[in-house]
């Protein structure tokens, strides 16, 4: 049966508005679900209907107030992000999910309404202007001061505007990469940069949903697992998923919270978890959060510390914004305090010696609290704060930092019986990356490099059975070079010229 596309009608949006933005005592949950199926112009979808019902379902019952709407074209869009706006206050969390075409034009990403026209090469523009960006929904949520901003595409298909027998608007399978999202936003695509997402998995695969939505709409409702958990198990379970039929889909997630936000309950041993609502419009409070206990003193200024990993352990940098007389710290809430020492400089503020601001820890150190405690210039002690010292997400954090101080040095060339192009420093930060793809002669990186498996307690060490190396063609001109990280982003493409 062809399906006719439906605009949402003013009376409906309305009625939306006042079901969702009534008068609330406390932060809400909020949720817009779009689902476009019968575009006009481009090739029709099957399930992204399905796709946005399924999430609106699974979201009334994780306590959400929810806007599900079908089939939009560019004005009903615009009308819907606008009823939306209405209900989203200051403090709230909220949700928008997206299920159609979307397309990537110069790295940005543009969901498409189901009157975009059909366009050539040449003719992005009339992509842009018939299309909704979506940093632009990022933008509009950061302006109603959601604390919380998940937004989750699942709208990695292929490039809708391939025809037989012309030349399609530049742009090939998948979404770019969000990888500036400000404080407090989530978001999840269904699959990674250049990645198609899979619909079913096969001829007999009757399931109505596609193999992301499937997935993650039940991840979303397990108890007790925060955004972080449910995105990582997703991207386990649907790659896994691919990987029976030989496609490669991983989602990827890109993770801006400051808080740990459970939408289904908290954590076992978390207190204080909000129940989410048993009725689909009822107002649900903000998810539970993990924050660490402050001490009782002003903690605006307090401590934060660096992490930085080498050959003999860790060395730990603290910053502290007030002038400080003396530094001293424990492992653990239980022991003595040691003092960090001094160091041969004189402290401009306070015209004596500078305490050492740093620590050595060793490799085998292991997870923990560092307890920090300062003397500030009047002689009175301030603290102790807790600062979570985790090293496989350090090192992670600090092998990254590095890659990223280091592009140039990703690969080198080098003529020694033929052409080689070393990709050492990559395999010497490897801890930090999930994956390395490269182009030879070619912008886009289409071909995976081995790495070897990560070694925490020597993670710069470079396994005398690895190859850090491989041998081109003598003509080759150029290698592009694209870095996947451990926590699902990815680096810019970058290109080495001989």
């Amino acid at each position: 049966m062809k399906h006719w596309f439906s605009m949402i009608s003013a009376t409906a949006i309305a009625a939306a508005v006042l079901a969702v933005a009534m008068p609330a005592q406390a932060a809400k949950r909020v949720a817009l679900v779009i689902g476009n199926n019968d575009y006009k112009n481009v090739p029709k979808l099957q399930k992204a209907v399905n796709d946005a019902r399924t999430m609106g379902d699974t979201l009334k019952q994780l306590g959400f107030s929810v806007m599900v709407a079908e089939n939009l074209n560019r004005q009903a869009f615009s009308e819907t992000l606008l009823a939306f706006d209405r209900t989203v206050e200051p403090g709230d969390t909220a949700f928008f999910f997206y299920a159609g075409h979307g397309f990537e034009i110069t790295g940005q990403n543009f969901l498409l309404p189901t009157d975009v026209p059909a366009a050539t090469e040449g003719q992005e523009e009339l992509v842009r202007d018939a299309s909704v960006l979506a940093d632009r929904i990022v933008e509009r949520l950061q302006n109603k001061k959601a604390r919380t901003s998940i937004l989750v595409f699942d709208a990695c298909r292929n490039n809708p505007f391939e025809r037989a027998g012309t030349r399609a608007v530049a742009g090939g399978g998948g979404l770019a990469p969000m990888t500036q999202l400000p404080e407090g936003v989530f978001s999840v695509f269904s699959a990674g940069p250049r990645q198609t997402a899979l619909d079913r998995l096969s001829n007999d695969d009757t399931n109505p949903n596609s193999v992301f939505t499937r997935t993650f709409a039940k991840e979303l409702l397990r108890p007790g697992e925060n955004l972080v958990q449910v995105a990582q198990r997703t991207r386990r379970l649907v790659s896994e998923a691919a990987e029976t039929v030989r496609h490669k889909q991983i989602p990827v997630y890109f993770d801006q919270m400051v808080d740990d936000v459970f939408l289904n309950g908290a954590a076992k041993g978390q207190a204080d978890a909000v129940k989410p609502s048993a009725l689909p419009q009822q107002v649900a409070a903000l998810p539970p959060v993990a924050v660490p206990k402050l001490p009782k003193e002003d903690s605006a200024n307090a401590p934060i510390a660096s992490f930085s990993r080498h050959n003999g352990g860790w060395t730990v940098v603290f910053s502290i914004a007030d002038p400080t007389l003396g530094i001293s710290w424990r492992m653990g809430d239980a022991g003595d305090f040691r003092e960090t020492g001094f160091i041969d400089t004189l402290d401009p503020r306070t015209r004596k010696r500078m305490p050492n601001p740093s620590i050595e820890l060793p490799a085998d150190a292991p997870a923990g609290t560092i307890q920090l405690r300062y003397v500030d210039t009047q002689g009175e002690m301030q603290g102790p704060f807790p600062i979570r010292f985790d090293p496989d997400a350090a090192l992670i954090r600090d092998q990254r930092k590095i890659l990223d101080m280091t592009a140039t040095s990703w690969l080198s060339f080098r003529e020694f019986n033929g052409l080689l192009v070393y990709y050492t420093h990559l395999m010497s930060y490897r801890c930090a990356i999930r994956e390395v793809r490269i182009g030879v002669d070619s912008a886009v990186p289409d071909k995976v490099l081995k790495m070897p498996a990560c070694n925490p307690r020597d993670p710069s060490a470079i396994p005398s059975d690895a190859q850090p190396y491989l041998k081109l063609g003598p003509q080759t001109k150029a290698v592009s070079v694209e870095l996947t990280y451990r926590d699902g982003s990815v680096s810019e493409i970058k290109t080495f010229r001989r």
